[in-house]
């Protein structure tokens, strides 16, 4: 049986194919960023700043200590969040958005609105849905 190759993405604004290595990465971002926890991470830095890991997880609400840090962890790895450990004892991590992770933020904004515009109608939608 003979392997289907994935669907290339085209450029939403040339119709090109996408680089391979863009299209990629686009793919994993999307994981991440659509990803719960990220999302709400995201959030939070970007309306608190530089924050303590322990308030993040407050802030956040109902996550785990490990999967904040899972969270924080990949978030770091792909350039989002800046991690400081100031030499305290104990020890104090905080945690703020990169210039990257700030643009993130901006972008996911206009979801934001994009929800708060077509609430009525998504609304709308479900229930008519659900009345069938």
């Amino acid at each position: 049986m003979t392997a289907i190759p994935p669907a290339r993405i085209a450029h939403p604004e040339t119709g090109e194919l996408a680089d391979p290595r863009v299209e990629a990465l686009v793919n994993e971002v999307i994981g991440r960023v659509a990803d719960k926890w990220t999302m709400l991470v995201l959030e939070v830095l970007a309306e608190h700043g530089e924050t303590r890991f322990t308030r993040v997880g407050e802030l956040v609400g109902d996550i785990s200590q490990k999967m904040l840090t899972q969270t924080l962890r990949a978030m770091e790895r792909d350039g989002l969040v800046i991690r400081t450990v100031h030499p305290v004892i104990p020890p104090r991590v905080e945690y703020r958005l990169t210039d990257l992770g700030v643009t993130l933020a901006q972008a996911f904004c206009g979801v934001w609105m994009w929800a708060e515009t077509n609430i009525d109608r998504i609304e709308a939608a479900r229930a008519a849905y659900d009345a069938r």
